[in-house]
């Protein structure tokens, strides 16, 4: 049985086991097992990037963080991808910062292809843990009305398109997005074909623009935040607007 499904049928029995003489239902101790893993592997990452984060605050850091991912070999991927996860799963970072970042360090093309890899693997990660520990887990992290939306786009039968939108749409809390769309029926496969191919576009423009900064093309670096500056802007007043429209309300 699913966890949807579970939540749909609260007084269904459900095995028990014993902990330490304690006696709790088989779903609560899984549930309790995804959370140690979650935050087990959150600690994981944080650790093998926390270095490379603290040096960026530090005068000329941002170079030298550069400079030694670029060293790194394939352990820098490993770097960028981890601070990909951390930007998604945790949310403390910027997704443009990170994305800035990977432009700076491997270009436009191979720095999107990494973040976007990083999307991909995170949100997975989000998918399969929402589906195990349930909807008291997002709600914890979640704003409610942002769930009730998401219900509501469930019923107009639009989801999928609806999803594509705002994951396209600059400025667009896309990583609340990430833990409220598994709780829907949307398959993983679809869930991750939709938000990847539509980050794409605010991804590779932040990589290019970030290439063109460290390659000489400061206009045209600028002309491109500048854009992608505007319309996160006018996304983030209007963010409600944009839902409310999108799930058929005037």
């Amino acid at each position: 049985m699913t966890t949807k499904q579970q939540q749909d049928h609260p007084t269904q029995t459900q095995p028990t086991v014993t902990i330490f003489g304690r006696t709790m239902p088989k779903g609560d101790l899984v549930k309790f097992g995804g959370l140690i893993a979650f935050f087990a592997i959150v600690v994981a990452v944080c650790l093998l990037v926390w270095p490379y984060v603290a040096e960026i605050f530090e005068p000329g850091g941002v170079d030298r963080v550069i400079a030694d991912v670029r060293n790194a070999g394939p352990i820098g991927f490993l770097i960028l991808l981890g601070l990909q996860f951390l930007q998604v799963v945790v949310a403390f970072i910027p997704g443009e910062v990170v994305q800035l970042a990977a432009g700076m360090m491997y270009g436009p093309w191979l720095g999107a292809l990494l973040i976007l890899i990083g999307c991909v693997i995170s949100s997975a990660f989000i998918y399969e843990l929402v589906n195990r520990l349930g909807a008291p887990f997002v709600q914890s992290m979640v704003p409610v009305k942002y769930m009730d939306k998401f219900r509501e786009f469930e019923k107009t039968g639009k989801l999928n398109s609806i999803v594509f939108i705002l994951f396209l749409i600059p400025g667009m809390p896309k990583d609340v997005f990430t833990y409220i769309v598994p709780l829907t029926d949307m398959p993983l496969r679809t869930f991750l074909l939709l938000t990847t191919i539509g980050r794409i576009p605010g991804v590779v423009v932040s990589t290019y623009a970030a290439d063109g900064l460290l390659d000489g093309r400061v206009m045209e670096s600028v002309v491109l935040f500048v854009v992608l500056a505007v319309i996160a802007v006018v996304a983030i007043l209007l963010k409600d607007k944009l839902i409310a429209l999108l799930s058929g309300k005037k």
